[in-house]
């Protein structure tokens, strides 16, 4: 059993700020005998998620160029949506799986430093106000 669309997610209130940690996988395409080709299919990369307080792993397309960023560097991800699978077990019982996906992982850019002054404080140049001659 799936979810038909998986589940749209609101990054901010769900995962807050993440920070790459590292690939950790990569699944493989399957031959026509069921043996794993050399053709990646997906990777999966772990994240830390300072809402979620632990790492979460998030899956991309393998169209996706490897993604090898600076551990701890702020990212996001693009277009995030969970899912899952769920087992029929003995009885009336099942297991499920979630797992989520985005379409990438993209770094933050760090916002723009302000320029440094001389310390003093900008006075601002008022209107209607008459220059002072010398």
């Amino acid at each position: 059993m799936r979810l038909a669309n998986g589940i749209v997610i609101d990054k901010q209130a769900t995962f807050g700020r993440l920070r790459f940690s590292a690939l950790r996988r990569e699944v493989f395409e399957q031959n026509e005998d069921g043996t794993p080709s050399d053709v990646v299919k997906e990777r999966t990369y772990d994240l830390k998620s300072k809402t979620q307080r632990r790492m979460i792993q998030v899956s991309i397309p393998a169209s996706v160029p490897l993604r090898d960023y600076e551990y701890n560097a702020e990212v996001d991800i693009v277009n995030p949506v969970a899912n899952t699978v769920a087992n029929a077990t003995f009885g009336n019982n099942a297991e499920a799986d979630w797992y989520l996906k985005a379409d990438d992982i993209v770094l933050v850019k760090p916002e723009p430093a302000s320029t440094p002054n001389s310390g003093q404080p900008a006075q601002p140049r008022r209107e209607n106000q008459p220059d002072k001659k010398a």
